[in-house]
């Protein structure tokens, strides 16, 4: 089988060595107050819910959905990323989520992943924790629709950032790829904002202290941090019925024509969510997708206790 790679995934030869390098800027940048803000905030209960969260985003991404004109789209997670941990802990994780991508299943050039972490991780999770802060005393209902209306509006950021990149590395005209890029990932949007409100609903029943709500406790045991890890196993086991068609960005490469100035990677760890010995089978892209959801979790884990214990 065909694993489709993530929309906005921006692989290397779509962007110049200038425009990268500027993106890997300002994520550094961002970045370095992400961890200075996380270091003076991270709560004891943080921790655990950014590993699962990690986790959770990681395998959620494997699952594309079809969308119109034989496009697939699926879950950044960025907005709900956000609303669940707060911007700064929601821009680690996300960072976490793109790089494991990049680095280990060869999803997203290794010079473009600034420009990826900045289009899906920053930005994304920038936006949702905007709108929906301006709505935390409101109902529950008003906090759920606008958190809808932030992850599509997220997914709408990171498309407008990704044709502004192509447009200014010279690899198409602003107003076809901004017009082709924002038109497909419109549609993709109404995907991440129900999975958002799909999610952030589950929790408020569930779990409405690890929003800050309810008089529930957020100790009472590691049952939650369990769930969380089942649930993304589940996930993943999905992940095989995940569509085959090309996501957002290579459909728009596609139709504008300059898919072939992508480049593969130089090596090969784990590409395509496959695994190499056992070839492209259901089983091998469940497997690929239950280590990637180990290793970024343990990643966040590992990180969030050195940040806690500098809290």
């Amino acid at each position: 089988m065909h694993y489709s790679p993530a929309p906005l995934h921006i692989p290397d030869g779509f962007l110049n060595i200038s425009v990268s390098l500027v993106c890997w800027a300002l994520t550094v940048i961002t970045l370095s107050v992400a961890v200075s803000r996380t270091n003076r905030s991270l709560g004891e209960k943080q921790v655990p819910l950014m590993g699962i969260m990690a986790s959770f985003i990681f395998a959620a991404q494997m699952i594309n959905f079809p969308v119109a004109g034989g496009t697939s789209g699926h879950l950044l997670g960025g907005a709900l990323a956000a609303i669940v941990l707060g911007p700064w802990a929601g821009m680690l994780v996300m960072t976490a989520v793109v790089a494991v991508q990049g680095l280990l299943f060869q999803d997203g050039g290794l010079l473009a992943m600034g420009a990826n972490i900045l289009n899906m991780g920053l930005l994304t999770v920038a936006i949702g924790y905007g709108l929906y802060r301006s709505v935390l005393n409101k109902s529950q209902a008003t906090r759920l629709t606008v958190a809808g209306i932030a992850a599509w509006l997220s997914v709408m950021a990171g498309a407008l950032a990704t044709s502004l990149q192509l447009w200014l590395s010279g690899t198409s005209n602003l107003q076809t790829v901004v017009i082709a890029m924002l038109g497909v990932h419109a549609v993709i949007g109404l995907g991440e904002a129900l999975v958002t409100v799909a999610a952030l609903g589950f929790i408020l029943r569930t779990r409405p202290d690890l929003l800050g709500e309810g008089s529930a406790s957020a100790e009472g045991g590691r049952g939650w941090v369990v769930a969380g890890i089942v649930v993304s196993l589940l996930v993943v086991l999905l992940s095989p019925f995940a569509s085959a068609d090309p996501d957002g960005l290579n459909r728009v490469a596609i139709d504008l024509g300059f898919i072939h100035v992508g480049q593969s990677s130089s090596y090969q760890i784990i590409p395509d969510y496959t695994l190499p010995f056992l070839g492209a089978t259901p089983l091998s892209t469940i497997l690929a997708g239950a280590i990637g959801i180990v290793v970024v979790g343990v990643i966040i884990f590992l990180l969030g206790q050195g940040l806690k214990t500098k809290s």
